[in-house]
């Protein structure tokens, strides 16, 4: 009788057979259309980058000046130009203008460009030299996660293992709720006050720096740190912590020694969400680092994230053209470096964790 129900059912009520026919259908649609709109981002970002290494065609330089611009400011007034600064005295020969042939600019390749120190892409010559965008964001990325992913763990575990349930409750949604706190306030909060204490603080020359900018990013990540955490914290077996106090360790031991590395693999994977967040973060980047492409490693001077760059330069550049194929460019290797950081994390680094402190 009970193979039959199911026959059963759909005889009986049809329309209900259908209503879940036509849910389960709406969810596969959803899911392959989503999947199929971001292979397509992902395929126009490729396409647009690529044409930077197998365009044939001349790039289109956001230099060029137009043939048609006039050689001359007044080609009437040419005769009344005067010759001499002071008529009424001798002629000096130094007055006399001397046309100084100028250098013929040094043409790089494409990968000696790539690979220099300057990113000048509107001089004459235009430079994309990635080396000060890949110091920046490294440096204000390790500055944000040195700064945030501590705060955010300790946080969670105090929250955990040492805080009433009551307050737990009022206190862990207001925290999630910073997450999503949007990232130009944060800017703007640094841009305005932090930047004014850290240059107090340090007596430095400037205001907007990779420290104001990797606080600001440390602003941004804590909370998405500090929530995965929490979680990853909240799913260890109590029987670990039970049978730790009653072995004879404190509170503080059993948590830091205890259930923390129990829960490592899911704290790593936290830390590693808010390095991805503070690597492609825009708007506080922009805002509070001071947007200056320098290849320097002081945390104290300005600094430019790849993020940023995309950012400031997308909307004027000249489609088609050299510095928008690069643009697109920094955008892969953006990609590369998240999908390469969740690849090793998932396939390496979190088996290895889970193997050494669950003996799995």
């Amino acid at each position: 009788m009970s193979k039959l129900d199911p026959l059963l059912r759909y005889l009986l009520h049809p329309s209900r057979r259908k209503i879940d026919v036509f849910a389960e259908t709406l969810v596969k649609g959803t899911a392959a259309t989503s999947i199929l709109i971001i292979l397509l981002i992902f395929f126009f970002v490729f396409r647009e980058a690529s044409s930077l290494f197998f365009s044939d065609s001349p790039q289109v330089s956001s230099t060029t000046q137009s043939s048609e611009a006039p050689t001359e400011y007044n080609p009437d007034s040419s005769s009344d130009t005067p010759t001499e600064y002071n008529p009424d005295g001798d002629t000096l020969e130094l007055n006399k203008t001397v046309a100084v042939p100028s250098p013929e600019p040094e043409k790089l390749s494409l990968f000696e460009n790539l690979f220099s120190k300057v990113w000048q892409p509107v001089s004459s010559v235009p430079k994309f030299g990635i080396l000060p965008l890949i110091v920046g964001t490294a440096k204000t990325t390790i500055i944000a996660i040195l700064l945030g992913a501590p705060l955010a763990i300790l946080a969670a575990l105090n929250i955990t293992f040492f805080v009433p349930r009551k307050v737990r409750e009022i206190v862990k949604p207001a925290i999630e709720m910073l997450a999503n706190f949007p990232s130009v306030v944060i800017g703007f909060f640094c841009l305005m006050d932090v930047a004014t204490v850290v240059k107090a603080t340090f007596d430095i020359d400037f205001r907007l720096n990779a420290l104001t900018g990797g606080i600001g990013l440390a602003i941004a990540v804590t909370p998405i740190i500090f929530t995965v955490a929490e979680d990853a914290l909240s799913t260890v077996p109590q029987s670990y912590r039970q049978a730790s106090l009653a072995l004879g360790a404190t509170e503080w031991q059993t948590a830091y020694r205890v259930m923390l590395p129990a829960a490592l693999p899911g704290v790593f994977a936290a830390v590693l969400l808010g390095v991805g967040r503070a690597f492609g973060e825009t708007m506080i980047a922009l805002m509070a680092t001071g947007n200056a492409p320098m290849m320097s490693f002081g945390i104290f001077d300005p600094s430019r994230t790849f993020a940023a760059t995309i950012g400031a330069e997308m909307g004027e550049v000249i489609w088609g053209s050299e510095h928008y194929n690069i643009l697109f460019f920094l955008g892969v290797l953006l990609f590369l470096f998240t999908f390469s950081l969740n690849a090793i994390t998932e396939l390496y680094v979190k088996k290895r964790l889970m193997r050494k402190f669950q003996g799995s």
